[in-house]
């Protein structure tokens, strides 16, 4: 599985990093640490995280629901869907993303 993961951070990860270089660069002293002489950008939160296989739909949109809510319980936003980079307007149909959700398994999927 660690293989796996690191083969799915990484390039995200780069591709996260480049984004934030060259859309927000004023968020990059935020991700970086100093470690000698060299500086690391940190995209990724620290710890392994939590998973499991999902067996059920109705278990994979409550997962889904609660990443959605995140926003809303930090205080960022008072809907799922009014945060920017959410697919939750995708999932209740009230606004567009960027972003459009992996259909891999359509039949878990709300319609589109």
């Amino acid at each position: 599985m660690a293989v796996i993961r690191k083969a799915i951070k990484e390039p995200v990860g780069r591709k996260g990093v480049a984004y934030i270089a060259e859309n927000a660069p004023d968020w990059l002293p935020r991700i970086s640490r100093s470690r000698g002489d060299q500086t690391e950008r940190l995209f990724w939160q620290a710890g392994g995280g939590y998973d499991r296989n999902v067996w059920e739909p109705k278990t994979l949109m409550s997962m889904i629901d609660y990443v959605h809510a995140n926003p809303v319980r930090r205080g960022l936003v008072s809907r799922p869907s009014e945060w920017k980079w959410s697919s939750a307007g995708w999932f209740d149909g009230t606004t567009t993303c960027d972003l459009i959700p992996d259909r891999t398994l359509p039949e878990w999927m709300p319609p589109a």
